[in-house]
């Protein structure tokens, strides 16, 4: 490219919340059909909750004091599913959710918070009820439109038989779109700028890999980013992203290679790997990592990437495709906040997945997919306590977010690393065994001598003297912070 590659600085600094729209805040203010299941009780694959957009709206205050500014939502268009992959009409917000005059109302609370909005893009494959598609079921090749799609014999096998047509995954439910008609691209091309135009603040695209043309996301890129320079475009890519972030099309993705390690290393073999299987198919030959491997595999995925896409990257530990991570570690809390504890201090912005913060568990879809309990008598206080305090050290500390990432020490299951930018200085460490560690720990490299520095997650000071911080302890299972007073 000609020009230097540069992704919204916005998203270098941001904390993100992703929400399942059905499932996280139901307002009185919105009309529900009849038919909805009890918000508690365990989901169901095609079942509704009745979660709206005003709901988020009248939640804003929560995300607020968790310190989340950014939120990424699970699609919203009009769909007859709850997930609302299956799109019926790209230029509308589904009426379940509120409708247009909700989103604009959640955008404006959101705005006034310097909270960002990112929608989900599905944009590979919609719904048997999209118009186009529909007039092909009902005119069959006499339709306007049979080049919107690779349709391969009438009548269309929508509902019964083998789709003859092509399909997500051979899903007769998820007609894929004929990217290579110029009359398809510029409609998903209008749709994109339409809602930045309204004000959102980027995209985050489903499948973008099923789209095996790059021009589309290039041209995906420019539209995007002449209605809006500082809108954000991730997509979802499940393995090496290079293609993807070479400048011309996405600023990042959700960074699943970094959840693999980190699947890999912190549930080791305390990990119900069944959970895992699916997802690890993407990173052959990794297995359980030990911390040397764990080490090599973070550090690559700080320089396989053009760093303004490495301080862009969606870090997640988990996401509605998965199984809750706190689940797949079999409950293991101590595990979990060690987890939580990396990812919030590592390079790339998190992203917290509705309902982790609480403890929320569930396996695979649908059972990731719960109801948020808004009784907070059924929250995990340590938990939540312990994200609060994790994303607000991270705001507090530049070197979190853009510093240089430097191992310092990685042995019998102890890491300590240090964040540095200019004068912000902070060092993490964690005890992933259950034997406590006792740590001398040379620094004069990169600390004077006197320099203090102070215990983030607790009480206290270090002091460095000839060179060292002498007996840094840490507990089985724990970590600090420290960061130059």
């Amino acid at each position: 490219m000609s020009e230097p590659f540069e992704t919204p600085e916005w998203v270098h600094h941001a904390v993100f919340y992703q929400i399942f729209p059905d499932r996280f805040a139901q307002s009185k203010h919105v009309v529900k059909p009849n038919n909805l299941e009890p918000w508690l009780n365990k989901p169901t694959l095609l079942g509704y909750k009745g979660g709206d957009l005003l709901g988020i709206y009248e939640k804003l205050d929560y995300l607020q004091d968790l310190g989340i500014n950014a939120i990424y939502l699970n699609p919203i268009f009009q769909s007859a599913s709850n997930h609302r992959y299956h799109t019926h009409d790209y230029m509308k917000v589904d009426p379940m959710l509120g409708g247009d005059s909700a989103l604009k109302k959640l955008l404006r609370g959101a705005h006034k918070r310097n909270i960002r909005v990112v929608l989900d893009g599905v944009f590979n494959h919609c719904s048997r009820g999209f118009f186009q598609f529909n007039d092909i079921l009902e005119n069959g090749p006499q339709s306007a439109y049979v080049d919107w799609f690779d349709i391969r014999g009438y009548p269309l096998h929508a509902y019964d038989g083998e789709p003859n047509y092509r399909c997500w995954w051979n899903l007769a439910a998820l007609p894929e779109f004929n990217t290579t008609n110029p009359q398809v691209r510029n409609y998903i091309f209008s749709v994109a700028k339409y809602w930045v135009d309204q004000g959102i603040d980027g995209w985050r695209l489903d499948v973008p890999f099923e789209i095996k043309d790059d021009s589309f996301w290039q041209e995906f890129r420019q539209v995007v980013k002449k209605a809006n320079p500082d809108a954000y475009i991730t997509g979802e890519i499940p393995m090496n992203a290079s293609r993807w972030l070479a400048g011309d099309q996405f600023d990042g993705v959700m960074n699943y290679m970094l959840s693999y390690g980190i699947w890999l290393y912190f549930g080791g073999n305390d990990a119900d790997a069944s959970s895992l299987g699916h997802w690890l198919n993407h990173a052959p030959g990794m297995g359980v990592l030990d911390l040397p491997k764990f080490v090599g595999h973070v550090e690559s995925m700080l320089t396989c990437y053009p760093k303004p896409a490495v301080l862009a990257q969606l870090n997640l530990l988990d996401s509605h495709d998965t199984a809750r991570f706190l689940t797949t570690l079999n409950g293991r809390k101590d595990l979990f906040l060690l987890a939580v504890l990396f990812y919030m201090t590592y390079p790339g912005a998190p992203s917290v997945y509705y309902g982790d913060e609480i403890g929320l568990d569930g396996g695979m879809d649908p059972d990731c997919r719960k109801a948020f309990p808004w009784d907070n008598n059924l929250w995990d206080a340590g938990i939540l306590g312990f994200y609060q305090k994790c994303i607000s050290i991270r705001h507090a500390h530049p070197a979190l977010r853009t510093g240089e990432f430097k191992t310092l020490y990685a042995q019998d299951d102890v890491m300590v690393y240090l964040r540095q930018l200019d004068q912000d200085q902070v060092i993490v460490a964690f005890n992933r065994s259950g034997n406590t560690s006792h740590l001398n720990l040379p620094v004069s490299q990169y600390f004077v001598n006197g320099s203090v520095l102070k215990h983030e997650l607790s009480s206290g000071v270090v002091a460095i003297q000839d060179g060292m911080i002498d007996n840094l302890t840490l507990a089985p299972f724990s970590g600090v912070i420290l960061s130059k007073v």
